[in-house]
């Protein structure tokens, strides 16, 4: 009855989703939340060093500028890895691309956990460069890896698993982060060293699984291999309707050149499906979630909340953020990519600005720090429902193989610098418009929402050629 209702999914094709996004998304949501704990730990580290060099500790400025590139370096080798995506994707595959990688994150690793027995913080600088690498690329190389090793049907609901496994390795760094556990003195190198265990186990598993069918055929012309690979995910070797759909895609590139850069922003068939790609992106970085998280805590205590509640309150919506993002990978399917969009942003818009005027009048009524509470729940429930997740899978289904990865890549790393931008400019931002900063996101979620609403096409149940149809149907009506 199940494999009736889900066909396609059995055991080894979720060995391979679990090879490729725990060993991968993991170390991209671990490493974004593991440095929130343990942060005055690593000052004070910092601070010691300083004095041990220089007989003088540091001042507040020099201590802010090194943690705030201690953070913000992790995005810089972000974007980094995403712009590196398209060469690997095409000259490794993704399978093996991924295994690769992990050569990275193990550099990082050995950075970050020697940098406090060596006295050197630095190298907690260049480890997070090489970890940020490692996620930066991976960002691009698993969701491309699980669209083209999923039925047609069941794209979007594995394309979520990515997002999901963010969702739950940051609140495994948020749990791993409380002093009864490795939040302390002692143990924050171990805290921030755990990222090595996602990348063992995807080098024991990823190499029972194949490379990409789609990979194999369209770029490597390996038909017999392909065919192999595709009944191996599948179970059955009833694969001939699926891998003709590929012969014909396959076809249609070797009838068509592949785009190069220029192409890519050039060409009418490219460039909208391109830009939608990085809108998205820039969509969930710019939503306002980052902005969210950090009042978070002072909302929960401004509500009455003690230090030790308000920290358990933020591990509680850690939690509903994994289960809202499970929820929409169950019906991510049947409710489509573009409903959940605009159901998303939109409850978003509404409720930052609710949440604005609350932050404005908190003081004017104690029911109103308890509706803050509320909305911010709410804010990550929305985000949850959709726009976490959608955008990372979307661009492997507007583009076809030959496209795919220059494609991803270039998405990808609009997302890293948009969440760059904004590690490096919300602060200031809060500094000087107070709650008035959540003024910008309202507006930047309503315009948001109208791009959806006139731009985003449906790609649910649609193949690689029916949505790169659409977009030649499209640019013939608009030329």
């Amino acid at each position: 009855m199940v494999v009736k209702r889900v066909p396609g999914l059995n055991g080894r094709l979720a060995l391979a989703i679990a090879a490729a996004a725990f060993g991968s998304a993991f170390q991209h949501g671990y490493n974004t939340g593991v440095l929130n704990a343990p942060q005055t730990l690593i000052c004070k580290f910092i601070n010691e060093t300083a004095y041990e060099r220089y007989g003088s500790y540091m001042d507040e400025t020099q201590l802010t500028m090194i943690w705030s590139w201690i953070v913000s370096i992790y995005c810089a080798g972000g974007i980094f890895g995403a712009m590196m995506t398209g060469i690997v994707a095409d000259r490794l595959g993704r399978k093996l691309g991924l295994l690769c990688n992990n050569i990275t994150i193990l550099i990082g690793v050995i950075l970050i956990g020697f940098a406090k027995p060596c006295g050197y913080y630095e190298m907690l600088i260049v480890g997070r460069f090489f970890v940020g690498i490692n996620s930066g690329l991976n960002a691009g190389l698993t969701p491309m890896y699980l669209a083209e090793i999923s039925p047609s049907h069941l794209r979007g609901a594995i394309g979520t698993v990515y997002q999901l496994v963010v969702t739950i390795s940051i609140l495994i760094s948020q749990i791993l982060g409380l002093e009864s556990l490795l939040g302390t003195e002692s143990m924050w190198p171990w805290l921030l060293s755990c990222t090595i265990i996602p990348a063992i186990f995807q080098v024991c598993t990823l190499p029972i699984c194949p490379e990409s069918p789609k990979f194999t055929l369209l770029n490597k012309g390996k038909e017999i291999e392909a065919q192999r690979a595709l009944t191996w995910f599948r179970g059955t070797i009833e694969v001939h309707e699926e891998l003709d759909e590929m012969r014909a895609e396959y076809e249609q590139m070797k009838a068509v050149p592949k785009p190069s850069l220029k192409e890519m922003f050039t060409l009418d068939a490219l460039r909208m499906p391109l830009i939608i790609s990085c809108m998205m992106m820039v969509a969930q970085q710019l939503s306002g979630i980052n902005a969210v998280i950090f009042f978070s805590t002072k909302i929960f205590q401004s509500a009455g909340l003690d230090d030790n509640t308000s920290q358990l309150a933020t591990l509680g919506m850690g939690a509903m953020n994994v289960v809202m993002t499970l929820v929409s990978l169950v019906i991510v399917e049947k409710a489509g990519r573009k409903t959940l969009l605009l159901f998303g942003f939109t409850g978003m818009f509404v409720d930052v600005f609710l949440l604005f005027l609350c932050i404005l009048f908190k003081d004017s009524a104690s029911w109103i720090s308890y509706f803050s509470i509320i909305l911010v729940v709410m804010f990550v429930v929305m985000f949850a429902s959709g726009p976490g997740s959608i955008p990372w899978f979307l661009v492997s289904e507007l583009f076809n193989s030959g496209a795919r990865p220059m494609a991803t890549s270039i998405a990808v790393a609009v997302n890293w610098t948009s969440n760059f931008i904004v590690g490096w400019s919300f602060l200031p931002l809060q500094v000087l418009l107070g709650p008035y900063v959540f003024i910008i996101f309202t507006v930047l979620l309503g315009l948001f929402v109208l791009f959806i609403w006139f731009k985003v096409p449906e790609t649910k149940n649609k193949t690689a050629e029916e949505i790169a149809a659409m977009f030649r149907q499209r640019s013939y009506t608009q030329g």
